[in-house]
C-alpha cells in the first residue's frame, strides 16, 4: 500500500520523538486516524472523553514530561473544542501540537457542513505558527517547522489538514524553484548571561541581608541550584503554583505557596525581605511580593518578555536557571549571619 499524507505524517511525528497522542476521532480526521492505527506498535493513542481535555492532556504531558505534548481532533466542533486546553498550554508556556481536520478542499468556501475557518480560530493560541495543508509534498514542512517552533518556543502550534488530502499519496517536496526542503531535529541552544551581569546581580545579592527567592515554573530542572544558591544566601525560598514541585517543602527554609492561596511565612517572607531573587516564575500579584522600593530585586527568566514584569528588578538576567545559578553560585559569599533563616524557619515551624 502507498504511503498517504496521514501515514507520513504519523512516521515523522515519530521521527520527532513523539510516541504519544490525546485526541478524539471523527469523520474530518479519519484519514490521519487510519495511518494510527496501521502504526499502532509505534505510536500510542489515548482517546480522551472530549476534545477538550485531549488538548488539557496534552498540555499536562508537557508540563510532566518536558516533551512535546500532541493532540488530535476533527473539524469544526472537534476542532473548537481544543481550544480551552490549548490555551492552558500557551498561558504556561509549554509546547503542543495541535492536529486538525477540516473539510475537503474543493468545498471550503462553499458553507459546508462544519466548515470553519479554522486559521483564524486558532490564530491566537496558536500564534506562533498556524497553517492549513493544500497538497501533500507541503505537509513535511509543516509538520518540521510546527514541532521545531513549539519547542523553540515553548508554544502552541497547529496544523489543519483537509480530509481529502489526508488519504491521498505522500510526495515528497519536488526540485525546483519554490518549494521548501526541511529536517527533524531540535537542540536547544545553552542560555546563560554575560560575565560583568552575573557579578552585578552577585554584588546585589551579596550585599542582601535578607534574602527572599520565589521560585516557578522555570526553575523545575534546577532544585540542586536553587538550594546551594539559598544556603549560601541563607535565604528563605517560596513557591509559586507552577514551581510547587522545584523545591521540597521538608525544607525548613521553604515556606511554600505563595498568593491567594499561600502561607502565612510566605507573605512574611516577601513582606520583611531586603531582597529579592525571582526564578523563572510569571507569578501575577503584585500585593503579595514586596512593596515597591522595599527590596532589591534580581529576576532570572529565558523569557525576556517576562523580566521585570512583576516587580521592577534592579536586574534582570536572560537565561536558563540551572545554567545561571550554576555560573552565579561561584560568585556569591558565604553569609556568616544566619538570624533571618532562624527567623524563616521559626515562622514555617510555628505555621
Amino acid at each position: 500500500m502507498a504511503k498517504t499524507v496521514g501515514d507520513f505524517l504519523v512516521a515523522r511525528l515519530g521521527e520527532w520523538g513523539v510516541r504519544r497522542l490525546f485526541g478524539y476521532p471523527g469523520d474530518g480526521i479519519n484519514g490521519v486516524f487510519g495511518a494510527l492505527h496501521r502504526a499502532s506498535d509505534k505510536m500510542e493513542f489515548v482517546q480522551a472523553r472530549h476534545e477538550e481535555m485531549a488538548a488539557f492532556m496534552a498540555a499536562a504531558y508537557a508540563k510532566f514530561s518536558g516533551e512535546l505534548g500532541v493532540c488530535i481532533a476533527t473539524s469544526g466542533p472537534g476542532a473548537t473544542h481544543l481550544i480551552t486546553g490549548l490555551y492552558d498550554a500557551r498561558m504556561d508556556h509549554q509546547p503542543v501540537l495541535a492536529i486538525v481536520g477540516q473539510q475537503a478542499r474543493r468545498a471550503l468556501g462553499g458553507h459546508y457542513q462544519q466548515e470553519l475557518d479554522l486559521a483564524a480560530l486558532f490564530k491566537d493560541v496558536a500564534s506562533d505558527f498556524v497553517q492549513q495543508a493544500s497538497a501533500p509534498a507541503q505537509v513535511r514542512h509543516l509538520i518540521d517547522r510546527a514541532v521545531r517552533i513549539a519547542l523553540a518556543n515553548r508554544a502552541v502550534t497547529a496544523i489543519i489538514l483537509p480530509n481529502d488530502l489526508q488519504e491521498m499519496p505522500y510526495e515528497e517536496p519536488a526540485r525546483k524553484h519554490g518549494t521548501v526542503h526541511s529536517g527533524p531535529g531540535y537542540h536547544p541552544p545553552r542560555v546563560f548571561p554575560h560575565g560583568d551581569d552575573l557579578q552585578a546581580a552577585a554584588d546585589i545579592l551579596n550585599a542582601g541581608k535578607k534574602v527572599a527567592i520565589l521560585v516557578g515554573a522555570g526553575a523545575l530542572n534546577a532544585t540542586d541550584e536553587v538550594i546551594a544558591v539559598a544556603d549560601r544566601l541563607q535565604a528563605g525560598a517560596a513557591k509559586a503554583l507552577l514551581g510547587k514541585a522545584a523545591l521540597p517543602d521538608d525544607l525548613p527554609w521553604v515556606t511554600g505557596s505563595i498568593g491567594l492561596l499561600g502561607t502565612e511565612p510566605s507573605w512574611n517572607l516577601m513582606r520583611d525581605c531586603d531582597t529579592l531573587l525571582m526564578i523563572g516564575s510569571g507569578f501575577p500579584y503584585s500585593e503579595f511580593l514586596p512593596e515597591e522600593g522595599r527590596a532589591r530585586g534580581v529576576q532570572i527568566d529565558i523569557n525576556p518578555d517576562m523580566l521585570s514584569l512583576r516587580y521592577p528588578m534592579e536586574l534582570n538576567l536572560t537565561g536558563d536557571a540551572a545554567e545561571t545559578l550554576s555560573a552565579l553560585l561561584p560568585l556569591l559569599w558565604e553569609n556568616p549571619d544566619t538570624s533571618w533563616r532562624q527567623t524563616i524557619e521559626k515562622d514555617v515551624a510555628s505555621w
